[in-house]
């Protein structure tokens, strides 16, 4: 089973998985430069790792669609779980994401995943 962590460092793997477990994060997104893993298609499932790279959840992908950064709506930002839920909080943060990975621009194409967790580990 393929796995994987959530963000850019072990602080953020952490915050972000906890929001996982607690069930308020049930969707992530990434550059569509970065491709698709087999874990993330409709009906896979994944192992997400802490930031220590231990796996802690098991997740099932139950939608995935391609979009523009600026085609994300407020539905998707909520589903996040990130911050106060608002697409504008989710715009900041993630713009902010984006650049340090070198890749943000307003009409990048990122693959928009939900998720629901299957097993805590």
């Amino acid at each position: 089973m393929e796995s994987f962590s959530f963000g850019d460092s072990p602080e953020m793997a952490d915050k972000l998985l906890d929001l996982v477990i607690r069930g308020r994060k049930t969707a992530t997104s990434w550059a569509a430069v970065r491709g698709v893993l087999d874990g993330e298609k409709v009906g896979a499932r994944m192992e997400i790792k802490d930031g220590k790279g231990k796996s802690k959840v098991i997740i099932e992908t139950t939608e995935l669609t391609c979009k523009k950064f600026n085609e994300v709506d407020e539905d998707f930002a909520k589903d996040e779980g990130e911050g106060d839920l608002s697409l504008e909080y989710w715009r900041k943060e993630h713009e902010a994401y984006f650049k340090r990975g070198g890749t943000f621009s307003e009409d990048m194409e990122l693959y928009c995943q939900r998720f629901k967790v299957i097993e805590l580990l």
